[in-house]
């Protein structure tokens, strides 16, 4: 039953209590600009800063208390840079560049896993960039380091790679077979030549279709795809096209994503001016394509068919992602109340001097750069990380892990109730469908101003 309006305003003591009209003009501001931030992570990389002293890393793992871990390896290289990317990535196809990189996040591994390998691992992803432009030596001793030093247990771990096109092949894909991968995710992002050429990626859509024959030979448990929305020069009517070749090789997931442009992505803000913003209609055509094609809707993004999973007996994990243990260059490791990576770059210039700085170490054993949460900061990951997905928010969780009420120490969430961008059913709070569209810029507006303004202070070098 949804919580009712006079419930709301004794919970927040009148506080958040807004008119017709306030609550009108609230809504219509998070309506507005519906993709003023992705919000991937919290606190964003953005707001990594310098940590002093270092935080040595057995004392941190030790003290985390998380049942199971994710073991993340980031492989930063890819064949080129797209129009829209703002990741840590490196376009190098260099094999000897890969191999030496390799062996430094082998030098990492051997180190951590003194503080890691007391828990099991519920997960193992390798992303990127793009960890099947590497040689099937190096993808092959990726999943030796996994399991011969980290201590991953492949029946009980769901694992997943990320690909793009242009890099698979049989050899390649016969070693994610034998290493038990549940999940290969790979980018396409659009199946019209002229969209794909717009965003700067060099891609044939023959090359698309040799590699998603090429999948179909594999079986992979769950295969992803992920489209973006809102391209230069794409209409609804493209986007839907591409949306329907894909739903045409019945993937077990889609993720679809709206285009961002910052300044230092290669297609600027500017050029998106120059055209009608599609990129609601898009995401509205696509999510009633895809319910009524059998998919389940778990967040703004991701769209699966109900059956979609391993046969494994995965470990529990929470959904808040703790317990990240995130190796190589680029990669974010979170515990409960730290999280630190490597520094943060998105230039080629600068990407290149930080990765030569990993591959140059010998010492990996304390954490120098990252965000130390305070409480505050904790409550907010812990209520972004479930009310943005369709699980939400067990209100009994929140209570438990932090000792107070969610709607006493966050009063402004009873916006989103007022508003009917969220309900509250058998105490677990989740946005409506309209909220779930709105995902972005309603984790824009949750987020504290402290972090904000961090963020928002941060220049790329």
């Amino acid at each position: 039953m949804t919580l009712p309006l006079d419930h709301l305003l004794l919970h927040n003591d009148g506080k958040h209590s807004l008119s017709a009209e306030e609550l009108l003009q609230w809504k219509e501001n998070i309506a507005a600009y519906p993709y003023r931030s992705y919000l991937y992570s919290y606190p964003h990389k953005t707001a990594y800063r310098d940590l002093q002293p270092p935080v040595p890393l057995k004392e941190l793992w030790a003290d985390e208390p998380a049942e199971a871990f994710f073991l993340y390896m980031h492989i930063p290289f890819c064949g080129a840079r797209c129009g829209f990317c703002n990741l840590f990535t490196l376009p190098d196809k260099r094999a000897d560049v890969h191999t030496r990189y390799v062996d430094a996040l082998e030098r990492q591994a051997k180190q951590w896993a003194t503080f890691t390998r007391h828990k099991p691992y519920a997960r193992f992803a390798i992303g990127g960039g793009t960890p099947t432009l590497l040689a099937e030596e190096q993808l092959r001793r990726l999943f030796t380091i996994a399991v011969d030093i980290m201590g991953l247990d492949t029946s009980v771990a769901s694992i997943s790679v990320e690909a793009s096109p242009e890099t698979l092949t049989d050899g390649k894909l016969m070693i994610l077979k034998e290493a038990s991968v549940d999940r290969v995710s790979m980018g396409i992002q659009s199946f019209v030549a002229a969209e794909a050429a717009a965003i700067y990626r060099p891609q044939n859509p023959d090359e698309v279709y040799r590699a998603l024959e090429l999948l179909g030979k594999y079986d992979f448990p769950i295969l992803n795809l992920d489209l973006i929305y809102g391209l230069p020069g794409q209409r609804v009517d493209s986007w839907l096209y591409s949306l329907n070749q894909a739903l045409s090789y019945e993937p077990e997931e889609i993720f679809i994503y709206p285009l961002y442009t910052r300044e230092h992505t290669i297609v600027k803000p500017g050029d998106m001016h120059r055209q009608d913003d599609i990129r609601l209609h898009c995401y509205t055509a696509a999510r009633e394509l895809l319910i009524g094609r059998g998919y389940r809707q778990y967040s703004m993004r991701r769209f699966a068919k109900e059956a979609a999973g391993s046969d494994k007996s995965i470990l529990n994990y929470s959904c808040q992602e703790e317990g990240m243990v995130g190796l190589g260059c680029g990669a974010r490791s979170y515990t409960r109340s730290v999280h630190y990576a490597s520094r943060y770059g998105v230039s080629r210039k600068a990407t290149e001097s930080i990765i030569a700085d990993y591959v140059a170490a010998e010492r990996y054993d304390t954490a120098d750069y990252g965000i130390v949460l305070s409480l505050k900061e904790q409550q907010r990951r812990f209520i972004l990380k479930a009310i943005l997905h369709s699980e939400g928010l067990q209100l009994s969780s929140y209570s438990e892990r932090f000792g107070c009420s969610l709607w006493s120490d966050y009063p402004e969430l009873s916006l989103l109730l007022q508003a009917e961008l969220g309900k509250e059913e058998d105490g677990v709070l989740t946005l409506t469908a309209e909220g779930m569209g709105y995902s972005d810029s309603i984790g824009d507006w949750f987020i504290s101003g402290e972090i904000r303004e961090q963020m928002e202070r941060f220049v790329l070098p």
